[in-house]
């Protein structure tokens, strides 16, 4: 079936859900919303349907989805979950969490890039969840966006990036969270290992799960099989190039040149240029993760040369943050 010119964004009616559920039983793939960023869904069991993601995104087959739950109760339908993750689940499903297990035959090697481990998570998005429920299937559901740009965190991202490739949209609002989520591997419990920072920093994982979690591996290249989403060196990425730096300074502005861009964490005062913008007026960190996609997509329009943006000091969310910008910049 021909897709109309532009998706179409709809409410979360039971009319609407009901539809989709139903649209995504056929194998159609539906914009959704999530707690983290807007998701391109599909029935994680249909991999006919899971490929159709994979062409409307142009993203490698290397690069494995995350299958959503309505419940932690679901997750050994699709994996082989042992003690340690179902303590995590206790400690942050619904949630920003997805984490990685041996997988179900169920599964469809499209989903896991051929390897024989699955990542799932439970969302903490009120809509999406209902649409789990109502579709009685769990959903693969990567970011909604054209292969290795930036997250999508409303609606409007998703239309702008995909809306000749998605029929529907559905409108959840702007994403609470704004990161994609924290990705462990708990395939060896007694070796657990981070592969994602989000907003569940590896301290809290640590503190649940009694042992030591490792760091995030440092290359990963699409010309191989990923454990998980979010790996890749260059990943996030706006058009326009961005240049980090550990500190931003007003001097540096002001010798900079008009025509580029400049991203602090906080906005220093006196500096009023339109060139200028800032993540947090006060340094939250939460809400600088919630502004950072947004931010991102609003400069690369603008018609900028480079975007100059600032690391964020510390560790937790602001690992998370920074992993991000470290990607956005890999050229």
């Amino acid at each position: 079936m021909a897709h109309p010119k532009t998706a179409r964004i709809v409410r979360g009616t039971a009319r609407q859900l009901a539809a989709l559920a139903a649209a995504l039983r056929r194998g159609e793939i539906v914009g959704v919303p999530t707690e983290t960023v807007y998701g391109l869904a599909a029935n994680a069991l249909d991999a006919v349907a899971c490929r159709k993601i994979f062409r409307a995104k142009g993203r490698p087959t290397t690069d494995p989805l995350i299958v959503h739950l309505p419940s932690a109760h679901d997750l050994a339908g699709v994996a082989v979950p042992n003690a340690a993750a179902y303590r995590l689940a206790a400690a942050f499903w619904p949630g920003p969490l997805t984490i990685v297990l041996p997988k179900r035959a169920v599964v469809p090697d499209i989903v896991s890039a051929g390897l024989p481990s699955v990542a799932v998570r439970v969302p903490a998005h009120p809509l999406f969840r209902r649409l789990l429920r109502l579709a009685e299937v769990p959903l693969a559901a990567p970011s909604a966006n054209p292969f290795g740009y930036v997250s999508p965190t409303a609606a409007e991202h998703v239309r702008a990036g995909l809306g000749q490739k998605v029929r529907v949209i559905l409108d959840g609002g702007p994403c609470a969270v704004g990161l994609e989520s924290t990705i462990v591997d708990l395939r060896d419990p007694a070796k657990p290992r981070l592969l994602r920072p989000g907003a569940v920093t590896r301290a809290q994982l640590e503190r649940v799960l009694g042992v030591k979690v490792g760091a995030p591996p440092r290359r990963a290249s699409a010309r191989t099989a990923q454990l998980a989403s979010g790996m890749l060196t260059r990943h996030y990425s706006p058009r326009t190039p961005v240049v980090l730096h550990a500190r931003l300074t007003p001097t540096l502005v002001r010798r900079g040149a008009t025509d580029e861009a400049w991203l602090f964490l906080m906005k220093p005062r006196g500096l009023a240029a339109k060139n200028v913008h800032g993540l947090a007026p006060r340094g939250d960190l939460r809400g600088a993760a919630r502004r950072l996609f947004g931010v991102l997509r609003t400069l690369d329009t603008a018609g900028y040369k480079r975007i100059h943006a600032e690391l964020v000091p510390g560790d937790g969310l602001a690992a998370a943050i920074n992993d991000r910008l470290r990607r956005a910049a890999a050229r």
